[in-house]
Parts: structure tokens; C-alpha cells; sequence
């Protein structure tokens, strides 16, 4: 059953419910396109960030991104494993572990961005160019903001599609 919005709801609701429903519809939607190359949204992000950052130490991305230790090298044993990322021992410092994107990972993270900005532009079509831009400069100065949080683990996203199916 699909729900739209309507004029009494928007007095009752909070920033955070429509934050969790407008991921919702996003996540859902990313995740059928981004299955179509073999990502999940977890592995998207962590490809995405790769891609910008030539030479990305493993526990520098795990703290810049706020994902725990060990979710983080499951990660990227699952990039490593497809293909599309390596890890090496970083030049400087023997005890780093560096991790490259290979050319498979770019040729697919170039797909995978592009099925995004496909989604995104869908679920964010009432917003014009302008207003869509202001709203991505709102969220990352709120979320700079918010208070710490613990780091994402894998059962988190197990567990909220557990509860966005059961909806």
C-alpha cells in the first residue's frame, strides 16, 4: 500500500519521522537499483568514498565514515572479494592497511552513482535544483551539529529492514 502526504499529517509530524520516511522510500528504492551491480547501500557508501580518497587508510575510513572496526573490514572483504576494491600495505606505514579502488570498482561506482542520482532525483522531484542543494547544505550542518552517536554496525541495517517490511 502506497501513502502520500497530506495537509493534516504535516502538523503532527517531526523532523525525524520525515527524515525516517523520506529514507525510507530513498533507501528502498537505491537498494533494487543498486542490486542491479551488485552493491547494497552500505557497500555504495563505502565505494563512493573510495572512489574520492586515492590511497584511504581502513581505520581512517571506518572513523570518517562511522562505521565500527570490524563491520568496516567486512565491508571491505566484500568489496575485495568482487573486485572492486584491494587492500595493501600502506607505503609509509607498514602497519596501515591502505585500500584502492581497482578499475572495476570505478567502471561499477560510476553505474552505481548514476542509478542514485536516478533515485534521488525521483523521491526528490518537488524540490527544485536550488532547494535540493540548500537541503543537502541543512542536513550535513544539523548533522555536524547532532550529538555523537555510537558507530553503525551491520545489525543496525538488518534490523531496520526488519521493521520497514513489517510496516
Amino acid at each position: 500500500m502506497t501513502t502520500r502526504s497530506s495537509p493534516e499529517t504535516d502538523v503532527a509530524e517531526f523532523a525525524g519521522q520525515l527524515f525516517f520516511r523520506l529514507w525510507r522510500v530513498s533507501h528502498d528504492r537505491t537498494s533494487e537499483a543498486l542490486e542491479t551491480v551488485g552493491l547494497t547501500p552500505p557497500l555504495f557508501a563505502l565505494l563512493n568514498v573510495l572512489g574520492a580518497r586515492e590511497g584511504a587508510i581502513q581505520q581512517e575510513l571506518g572513523r570518517a565514515m562511522g562505521i565500527d572496526p570490524s563491520t568496516m573490514v567486512a565491508l571491505i572483504d566484500q568489496l575485495e572479494s568482487a573486485g572492486l576494491a584491494q587492500r595493501r600495505t600502506h607505503p609509509r606505514d607498514r602497519r596501515a592497511r591502505e585500500v584502492p579502488i581497482t578499475q572495476k570498482g570505478r567502471r561499477t561506482l560510476e553505474r552505481a552513482r548514476a542509478l542514485a542520482t536516478q533515485v534521488e532525483n525521483d523521491v526528490l522531484r518537488g524540490l527544485s535544483a536550488t532547494e535540493r542543494h540548500r537541503l543537502l547544505t541543512l542536513l550535513r550542518r544539523a548533522l555536524t551539529a547532532a550529538p555523537a552517536q555510537p558507530l553503525w554496525r551491520a545489525e543496525e541495517e538488518q534490523h531496520l529492514q526488519g521493521e520497514v517490511r513489517s510496516d
